[in-house]
């Protein structure tokens, strides 16, 4: 009994020394000491924490992976009591018989361990079972990797439901802005249309009304079909505008660009002197071009739609106006003249072809008019005077713009108003309307010079309305 008391003993004073040794920095809670700071493989653990790892491990382990002394299993045991009830005292040690030897060294050894406090009995099981047991770091460290990994792989799905739910509220917000910007054009849209139906609302309803006499719900059907005909060929011709603003704003940089590089070319070659008179000789010319050109009042955009009825549309103009049936030979353009009246303030078109289509345009001859008949003029297309010149087929727009050939001195001037695009007028009645920009003659042309072997047969009305009324007939 004296060799177990020794060693109690000096395990009680290696549990004296755990204060000293613990490192604060190993230890999970600050606020107790409790872990096994010294001993760096056992470090991360409370003591209790460990303790049950400890005492897990003896209890599973005893007998086929540790082996022990019958001394060292009673030092074990009195830890235990000492942890699980405290100082032996008769009150919590249960009765012994005369013949329990082991019971007796067992409540013994407990009573050698003293007054230490239960966390020390439990570091003191600790340090023993470390001490004769190496195989229990082993167990230790690995249940500690196992800790470490699970608390990673927490991590990790932490931050990946975070990075979820971030991408989540990101596709939310792009969803609900991709909402707002189809609400924001459709509000657009429903503006637009309405505007463009109140401007054409009476021009459609006095034509739904000689279509369908008497019968209001037909009527209703067709002014509804032409105003959303009206508001298509509106938002492409608003396309075709942008389209063609952009290409001139870009063949007006190109054009600067390779101005600049030419005439940088050029002062380098030629002397200062050569190089003044030229800029003298320009400035010059551009006064007199500037003072030449004359102030022409501005020109308004055209209205143009188109509708169905070609048929009875054509009937219409033989009845009523036979000489506006006209044959327009291949390779042929076909100018009709309209020269603006007194007491006109808007020209108004319609026209229809058989079975082909036909390119069409409107431009506005700046000239007093000699009378006020309206004349057709036929030409090859080789033999177009230079105020017929136009632009080509891939142009539809209702942009104003000027014509600037090289004029005779006698020339009027020439402003586009409908550049000419060829025109599926064997399919619907493709009409339109313009303001006055002034006096002057009204050039319709139906152009068939593309034609090398059909001829087309082209049916067209044109009237005028007076001072005071709107640009929609009614």
């Amino acid at each position: 009994m004296a060799s177990t008391e020794s060693e109690v003993v000096a395990v009680t004073e290696d549990i004296d020394k755990l204060t000293v040794s613990v490192d604060p920095s190993t230890v999970k809670n600050n606020d107790s000491a409790d872990t096994l700071g010294f001993q760096p493989h056992l470090s991360g653990f409370e003591t209790r924490e460990l303790y049950k790892i400890a005492l897990n491990f003896y209890k599973e382990k005893e007998g086929k992976a540790v082996h022990l002394s019958y001394e060292d299993k009673l030092k074990l045991v009195a830890f235990t009591q000492q942890a699980t009830h405290g100082k032996c005292t008769p009150d919590n040690s249960p009765e012994l018989g005369v013949l329990d030897v082991i019971g007796k060294d067992r409540r013994l050894a407990w009573q050698n361990l003293g007054d230490i406090t239960r966390e020390e009995a439990m570091e003191g099981f600790i340090i023993l079972l470390d001490k004769l047991c190496p195989l229990f770091r082993t167990v230790v460290e690995a249940q500690k990797r196992n800790i470490e990994e699970q608390e990673r792989r927490k991590k990790e799905e932490e931050l990946k439901r975070i990075e979820e739910e971030k991408r989540q509220r990101e596709l939310e917000e792009e969803k609900k802005r991709e909402e707002e910007e189809l609400q924001k054009r459709e509000h657009q849209r429903r503006q637009i249309q309405e505007a463009l139906n109140q401007q054409t609302y009476h021009q459609f309803k006095a034509y739904a009304e000689q279509q369908y006499p008497g019968n209001p719900e037909q009527q209703g059907v067709l002014i509804r079909q032409l105003q959303e005909q009206h508001y298509h060929r509106y938002m492409q011709q608003l396309h075709q505008n942008r389209l063609m603003i952009e290409e001139n704003k870009e063949s007006e940089k190109k054009e600067i660009d390779e101005t600049e590089e030419e005439e940088k070319k050029s002062e380098q070659k030629e002397e200062e002197e050569v190089n003044e008179e030229k800029k003298d000789k320009g400035r010059d010319e551009e006064e007199d071009d500037s003072d030449a050109e004359p102030d022409w009042p501005p020109i308004e955009t055209p209205k143009m739609w188109t509708r169905p009825g070609v048929e009875e549309f054509k009937d219409t103009i033989k009845r009523e106006a036979g000489d506006a049936v006209i044959r327009v030979g291949h390779g042929e353009t076909v100018t009709v003249r309209v020269p603006t009246h007194e007491d006109g303030a808007f020209l108004f078109w319609e026209f229809a072809t058989d079975g082909y289509d036909i390119g069409f345009g409107v431009y506005f001859e700046w000239s007093k008019p000699e009378t006020n008949q309206v004349s057709v003029h036929i030409s090859e297309s080789e033999d177009e005077d230079d105020e017929d010149d136009y632009a080509g087929e891939d142009l539809e727009t209702g942009v104003n713009g000027e014509c600037n050939p090289e004029e005779k001195p006698s020339s009027p001037q020439i402003s586009i108003i409908v550049p000419v695009f060829r025109r599926d007028s064997q399919e619907e009645v493709y009409a339109g309307s313009h303001q006055y920009p002034g006096e002057g003659v009204y050039l319709l042309k139906f152009d068939n010079s593309y034609s090398l072997w059909r001829s087309k047969t082209l049916y067209y009305r044109v009237y005028y309305t007076r001072p005071g009324f709107t640009d929609n007939p009614s």
